[in-house]
């Protein structure tokens, strides 16, 4: 009895708090964690629309293929690092080539954008197709 008593103090004393001996690991603004239904992204914001400007791309895709660091020159009077070099961090990203086969027409509605009509291309080929199928052969 005595003994056991003395040596829950001990242990009392050598062991942090849980927090210290045992953080979680990540953040939880990521969870819940799961695997990504398609490995494409979306666009979420577009840029505001111009019409002063001709017909244009506002958005492109790109996967993100890695990251590496660059060595680069800061050139900015006034901080600690100016006219001097330092590495930082960059990501890789890839873009395939893009292929437009269609446009769509948008209204605006009081509650935004509504699409109006589609307009596909006259001719689309076999790789557009094959995406857009299931069970291509």
């Amino acid at each position: 009895g005595a003994r056991g008593a003395a040596g829950a103090a001990e242990v009392e004393e050598r062991m942090s708090h849980r927090k210290f001996e045992a953080p979680r690991h990540g953040s939880l603004g990521f969870n819940p964690r799961k695997r990504c239904k398609t490995h494409r992204g979306r666009v979420k914001a577009f840029p505001k629309d111009d019409s002063s400007q001709a017909t244009h791309l506002t958005s492109f895709f790109a996967y993100k293929a890695g990251m590496t660091h660059i060595a680069r020159d800061v050139d900015k009077p006034g901080a600690g690092v100016h006219k001097k070099e330092v590495v930082e961090a960059v990501t890789v990203l890839e873009a395939p080539p893009m292929v437009a086969v269609g446009l769509v027409g948008y209204v605006p509605t009081p509650r935004g954008l509504r699409s109006l009509t589609t307009v596909w291309a006259g001719h689309l080929s076999d790789d557009v197709k094959r995406r857009m199928y299931k069970n291509w052969y």
